[in-house]
């Protein structure tokens, strides 16, 4: 909405852009599937886009193959979602860019014994993979690898088992929010930062709107992400301006913000190069090389062969600054594309191009 009430000027004259919305109202199939459905059918729209929820996004991808309909995917980071429907196009991330990559640079900065914990579900395990993979493909040694209930588990437990176990950081992966803030209190409650064992995690657990919920517990985390809200890059402090402008001065855009700024930024361009004309081969084209060399996160384009994302991935330091709490990037890996797709390349060569 941001975005396209910033730049709606820039479209033809006599073209308007509708946005929309539906709620899948979280990680429901059958109603994502239904809405889907309905806007494809019923309102005839000419690009999809949201897919917070990789469920979801499967439940529909059927239905875009079908209609030959763009599938503008902001989020799900699943690493095969892009092999869902050759008319998905990612500009969000993938757990696999944030977990492994955070793997190899621990292992090669120091930190070679590592015990990961996830949730114990397919993000979870994805997520375990890939740390796994980056981690010893660098040299490291996992300690352990503990998975834990994804509902309201007690942490306690498994970091004391942690703790005996010494290893020189702990990786963690949990569905974030609350979630990632009651993880953050235990291992600080629980004195393991003042024993010498470090947390590493990917960026959906300190997430920059989450932060003041977690309070000093989450000072020193070091993470992985593609975005950091108070980054200090010019199109970055642009973006957060106008995002504090629209929605409050204390309001900090977190990666999903990024996704979604990102996504509409490549409708409209699409729509402005078409004239408004929607041809739907010519706009997945367009989409399949589309770049953004300004985004708030950092150059970032697509990769043709696999309509996913490649893009910076900045590792942090949460620090206090002045009153607040901030994701302090302090290193920088470029380019990076999706690792599992590199690891797992597709059957024939392009994964599938329309």
């Amino acid at each position: 909405e941001l975005y396209l009430k910033l730049h709606r000027n820039e479209l033809p004259a006599d073209v308007d852009l509708q946005l929309l919305k539906r709620d899948e109202t979280g990680p429901s199939p059958d109603v994502a599937r239904r809405l889907a459905q309905e806007l494809l059918v019923r309102d005839g729209v000419q690009i999809l886009t949201g897919g917070q929820w990789t469920p979801n996004v499967a439940a529909i991808a059927p239905l875009v193959t079908k209609a030959g309909i763009p599938y503008v995917v902001m989020s799900s980071g699943t690493a095969n979602t892009t092999r869902l429907s050759p008319y998905i196009v990612r500009v969000g991330f993938t757990v696999w860019q944030h977990s492994y990559h955070i793997g190899k640079w621990a292992a090669m900065n120091g930190i070679t014994r590592v015990s990961s914990i996830v949730s114990d579900y397919a993000a979870g395990i994805d997520a375990e993979a890939a740390f796994k993979q980056g981690f010893t493909d660098a040299g490291g040694t996992l300690v352990s690898s503990i998975r834990v209930p994804l509902r309201s588990p007690d942490y306690v437990p498994f970091l004391e088992r942690i703790r005996r176990e010494k290893p020189q950081a702990i990786y963690d992966f949990n569905p974030g929010g609350p979630e990632a803030t009651r993880f953050i209190k235990a291992y600080h409650d629980l004195g393991l930062g003042d024993a010498g064992i470090r947390l590493i995690v990917p960026a959906g657990i300190v997430p920059d709107d989450e932060l003041p919920n977690m309070g000093d517990a989450a000072i020193g985390v070091i993470s992985s992400s593609h975005y950091s809200g108070t980054a200090d890059r010019p199109a970055n402090k642009t973006f957060l301006a106008e995002w504090k402008k629209a929605y409050g001065e204390n309001s900090v855009p977190s990666y999903f913000a990024a996704g979604g700024w990102d996504g509409m930024a490549a409708i409209v361009d699409i729509v402005k190069r078409q004239n408004g004309q929607i041809d739907l081969a010519k706009s997945m084209d367009a989409l399949s090389h589309w770049s953004n060399p300004d985004s708030p996160r950092g150059p970032m384009q697509i990769d043709p062969e696999t309509r996913d994302v490649i893009q910076n991935i900045y590792i942090r330091r949460v620090e206090r600054m002045g009153d607040s709490l901030r994701n302090v990037e302090f290193a920088t890996i470029p380019s990076v594309k999706d690792p599992w797709k590199e690891l797992n390349p597709a059957s024939g060569g392009a994964a599938g191009q329309p």
